[in-house]
């Protein structure tokens, strides 16, 4: 039998067989009433550190990046109906219209006012650090860049025309287009005749709690798939991989790190009056999640359950902040990481910018990172937009693309974090957030899964 063909089978077997050993350790400790949220912390420290040692010993993660897969696979599963039936279940709940308006106008400008702020963070960070000035390396003969649609092919695409069919195909900004028109309809129904509506009511609060529950059996995996995800990540991107593109991920971090920290932290404490290192203390499941998952929609349902329980906002604000963050608050992937890729892009092709080029990429940054999909790898379009505008080769996007998914962990992780800096500010203004039990409650408390006896 071929030798190659032997060491195939050998090294998916400790793959396989590593899993299994890791996850009876997760569970293990979940049996004893270990928390949750450090379950996802040692799940994802495991990870790495089986990461670099199957990379060093040159074995296939190809069996623990399966269960990563599964795992992804099963909270995907919830995007569509989670997101069409929280925001139907939001706006339908409230009493009028004003209330509707108020809210969203208020969301919206928080989620596309942050994004422009990270897209002059990632400006300054990349002229700072000049990423690309000393890369010598040609975009692939075979690259071929994206489609860029139209302005009305982009408008169109928003509108729903048929809400099954794009059900099946995943597009999530129609569906919630969809959800709004049924929800303000319930809601003028109903101020006329509340009776009329409250069969249809019931029947979405009914759906609402079957689906957290499906959310609840799904998360009891987080710490698995956390560490089969991490694992397969590590393994594939080692040190020698990086060395090439280390100051583009050096840049984007140091540009992460700033708008998470003087961006988030700055807002939690002078617009919420809230402490901002027991904030990020309270989130940190949010945050763990989206850096491993590298999905905004499969961190929405942790989120969903740190912004009600952990922050004490108001299901209401949450249900209603926290979707449509995932589909269009993309303060890194829309904001921060076309900005260093527009620098970079620069420097590696020797094309000067001059100050309105900056200006028009904040401005096409904010544009273009509305209804990006919160699935990993939506900055490649926002990007894609951003270089098109300024007239940049678009073969940029290629050469960055060898460590984008490391840098996209990263990137999910802020973008997760300010639709729950969002939710925290709209409940504050709207007098829905519980500054009390966020004062005086326990971190853990609230959010501990613990697996079905």
């Amino acid at each position: 039998m071929d030798n190659n063909f032997l060491s195939a089978i050998e090294s998916n077997w400790y793959s396989f067989v590593t899993s299994i050993f890791v996850f009876w350790i997760l569970f293990l400790l979940a049996r004893k009433r270990v928390s949750f949220g450090k379950r996802v912390l040692i799940g994802l420290g495991i990870g790495v550190v089986t990461g670099i040692l199957f990379q060093n010993l040159d074995f296939d993660t190809k069996a623990i990046s399966t269960f990563g897969s599964i795992y992804v696979s099963l909270i995907r599963m919830l995007v569509v109906p989670l997101v069409f039936i929280l925001v139907l279940n939001s706006i339908s709940s409230l009493t009028n219209l004003e209330y509707l308006r108020k809210i969203g106008l208020k969301t919206f400008a928080w989620f596309l006012g942050t994004t422009g702020v990270g897209s002059i963070i990632g400006l300054l960070v990349a002229l700072l650090m000049n990423p690309g000035s000393g890369i010598q390396q040609a975009a692939p003969a075979d690259f071929q860049a994206r489609e860029i649609p139209t302005f009305s092919e982009v408008i169109l695409d928003m509108v729903p025309s048929n809400p099954i069919n794009e059900a099946a195909e995943g597009k999530v900004v129609p569906l919630l287009i969809f959800a709004i028109f049924l929800a303000v309809a319930i809601i003028k129904i109903g101020s006329r005749n509340a009776e009329a509506v409250k069969p249809v009511r019931d029947l979405i609060g009914s759906i609402t709690q079957v689906l957290h529950q499906v959310v609840k059996f799904i998360i009891r995996l987080t710490p698995y798939g956390v560490f089969a995800l991490i694992a397969a990540v590590t393994s594939h991107y080692g040190w020698d991989t990086l060395q090439e593109l280390g100051r583009v991920i050096i840049t984007s971090y140091i540009a992460l790190i700033i708008h998470f920290v003087l961006v988030f932290g700055g807002l939690v404490l002078l617009v919420a009056k809230v402490n901002p290192i027991k904030f990020f203390r309270k989130i940190y499941p949010t945050i763990t999640v989206a850096f491993t998952t590298r999905s905004s929609y499969a961190t929405l349902p942790v989120n969903l359950e740190v912004i009600t329980k952990r922050l004490h906002v108001s299901p209401r604000i949450a249900s209603f902040v926290a979707p449509l963050g995932a589909s269009v608050n993309f303060n890194a992937c829309g904001g921060i990481w076309p900005a260093i890729v527009t620098v970079f892009t620069a420097h590696v092709y020797n094309i000067d910018l001059a100050f309105t080029d900056y200006i028009v990429l904040v401005f096409v940054s904010i544009i273009s990172s509305i209804g990006v999909a919160g699935v990993p790898g939506p900055a490649v379009i926002s990007t894609t937009v951003v270089l098109t505008a300024l007239g940049l080769p678009l073969e940029g996007i290629a050469i960055v693309a060898g460590v984008e998914a490391l840098i996209d962990m990263g990137r999910t992780a802020v973008n997760a974090t300010g639709t729950t800096v969002t939710s925290l500010l709209v409940a504050n203004s709207e007098g829905e957030f519980d500054r009390e039990a966020f004062n005086n409650q326990d971190d853990d408390e609230e959010i501990s899964l613990q697996p079905a006896h």
